[in-house]
């Protein structure tokens, strides 16, 4: 029976506490859109033709190309 005069309390502060946390989300706008996220997987890129992967660089290609960035260091800091 001792144990029920610290269990009350503990519930009244726990259920006060999940109360305060929901008006909290609820004023942020965390309940707004509740279909928007979940439809998301089902629409197309808008613009999928702009997305292009890079050309990988072999070791020559990249040395060649810091070689070129050496160099243009080279003449603007003269």
């Amino acid at each position: 029976m001792d144990v029920i005069y610290g269990l009350i309390p503990m519930m009244l502060f726990f259920g006060f506490l999940v109360v305060v946390v929901f008006i909290w989300m609820a004023k942020n706008g965390h309940f707004d859109d509740m279909d928007g996220q979940a439809n998301r997987i089902f629409m197309d890129d808008e613009y999928p033709e702009e997305i292009k992967p890079e050309k990988k660089l072999n070791s020559e290609q990249e040395d060649n190309q810091k070689r070129q960035e050496e160099d243009l260091d080279k003449s603007s800091s003269k």
